[in-house]
């Protein structure tokens, strides 16, 4: 297993671990509002998730349908969990596929009009979700979870061995 696959293995099973410790949340829990990140587990989420696709979207040079915003609206954990295995799912075809083919380095136009590499894409897009799940596990925390989960790397290589 090469870095980019250790890094996108590791970065959807670290979502879909935080994503799947909520699927006993009720509404309240989900909408409480903190002073961290987008405010709620379910808008933190959402974005995060939004910009897997948004940056895959932009990468493969093919934008979002108006289709896919609607589906954004108020979802529920087993929506959220969907759209996050569907998102990553081509998210990481699509990076696997740049790297088999020696594209990383290849840029496209991004969302400013400025050049953006897709090996930098990749990274940005791992780091902005770890970032995101920093905020969520403390959401979490506050919400009373006795135990922090954790969702480092290390955890990932011995679950996933």
């Amino acid at each position: 297993m090469d870095i980019i696959d250790r890094l996108l293995e590791h970065d959807r099973w670290a979502t879909s671990h935080l994503l799947n410790l909520c699927k006993g949340l009720r509404d309240g829990h989900l909408d409480r509002e903190f002073d961290i990140g987008h405010r709620s587990l379910r808008a933190t989420f959402d974005h995060y998730i939004h910009n897997i696709a948004f940056w895959t979207a932009l990468m493969k040079r093919q934008p979002l349908t108006e289709a896919y915003y609607e589906e954004r609206k108020r979802c529920t954990i087993p929506q959220l969990i969907e759209r996050h295995e569907r998102a990553y799912d081509d998210f990481a075809s699509t990076a696997r596929a740049m790297r088999d083919a020696g594209r990383l380095d290849e840029t496209y136009e991004d969302h400013f009009g400025m050049p953006a590499s897709v090996g930098g894409t990749v990274i940005h897009v791992t780091l902005h979700n770890e970032m995101h799940r920093s905020e969520v596990i403390h959401m979490l925390t506050r919400l009373g979870l006795d135990e922090p989960p954790e969702v480092d790397h290390l955890l990932w290589e011995h679950v996933a061995s």
